[in-house]
């Protein structure tokens, strides 16, 4: 054993010695410790003994601590208190009650289902801290693969990822968001052929390819090829660039809820990308207790 993890006494000493140091009584002390009194007498004569020094100044009528027995009783009691905290953060800790999960999601995830996640698992567990980061798909997948998140929020590709354990959250029809001052703004419903002429705004497909081409194959499916005017990310930009009227993009009814005045969300009959958001996270062999008390809260809302 190291010579800074030797000690010339026992954890029991300490315990003994601080319940005397309260109480300034051998027999209410032993009667507190469930020890004999003659037992606890010898113990902190042996703790006396080890750390060469009076600790107590003992009559017949009282007990009190030398100064030097004051000075150890203030460095004992924080040690002691610290130890009893460990113990009871490891139970909360292998219990799913205390702990730290480092998540990321997406735009349509924070548009939908994971403000209402955050509320109910911030009440049933204010124990575990979350650490949330706006991420885009791509990046959730490589940093689930090199353990630096436990969980995300983020757009399926078409086969998965191997080593990424999935669960459906929602999936949702697209919609156009236009410029309020847009000519279709005033449609009632749009098919993407009647936006040949309309620049889009989209975002870099290395970020999420499996939805960039779902985008494409629809329009291609109509006979259509998007202009695609500017590529960014994340969402809030593209939302602010059709305000700019810089262009239009896809948006789902979700999303489109809180979106501001000045823009105009229209529903797309026929041909339309279709939005996935799963919950992803590494497979392992046995989950993180907070991860696992995470999982099953957002597992009871997802939407259909």
């Amino acid at each position: 054993m190291p010579r800074e993890y030797q000690f010339p006494y026992e954890l029991r000493h300490l315990v003994y010695f601080l319940e005397v140091a309260r109480q300034l009584h051998f027999r209410r002390a032993a009667e507190a410790l469930a020890v004999a009194q003659p037992a606890l007498s010898r113990q902190i004569a042996q703790l006396e003994k080890a750390v060469g020094a009076q600790l107590f100044v003992r009559s017949r009528r009282r007990v009190e601590l030398t100064p030097a027995g004051r000075a150890f009783a203030d460095r004992i009691e924080p040690v002691l208190r610290s130890l009893s905290a460990a113990a009871r953060e490891l139970k909360a800790l292998t219990q799913g009650q205390a702990g730290h999960i480092r998540i990321a999601f997406t735009g349509l995830a924070m548009a939908t289902v994971l403000p209402g996640i955050l509320r109910e698992f911030n009440q049933r567990y204010p124990g575990i801290r979350l650490e949330l980061n706006e991420s885009p798909t791509a990046a959730q997948h490589a940093a689930l693969l090199a353990g630096d998140l436990e969980c995300g929020f983020f757009h399926p590709d078409a086969g998965g990822t191997p080593g990424i354990q999935t669960r459906l959250l929602l999936r949702e029809r697209n919609g156009i968001l236009l410029p309020a001052g847009h000519p279709l703004a005033r449609s009632s419903a749009l098919k993407l052929k009647d936006l040949a002429s309309t620049p889009f705004v989209l975002f870099p497909r290395s970020h999420n390819p499996g939805f960039y081409d779902r985008i494409l194959a629809s329009c291609a499916r109509t006979g259509m090829t998007p202009k695609i005017a500017e590529e960014v990310w994340p969402r809030a930009n593209g939302i602010g660039l059709v305000r700019a009227g810089i262009g239009a993009t896809f948006i789902t009814p979700s999303e489109a809820r809180n979106v501001p005045a000045d823009v105009v969300f229209k529903p797309l009959v026929g041909q339309a990308p279709e939005s996935r958001l799963v919950l992803g996270w590494k497979q392992t062999p046995r989950l993180d207790p907070a991860l696992s008390a995470f999982l099953s809260v957002a597992g009871g809302n997802s939407a259909p």
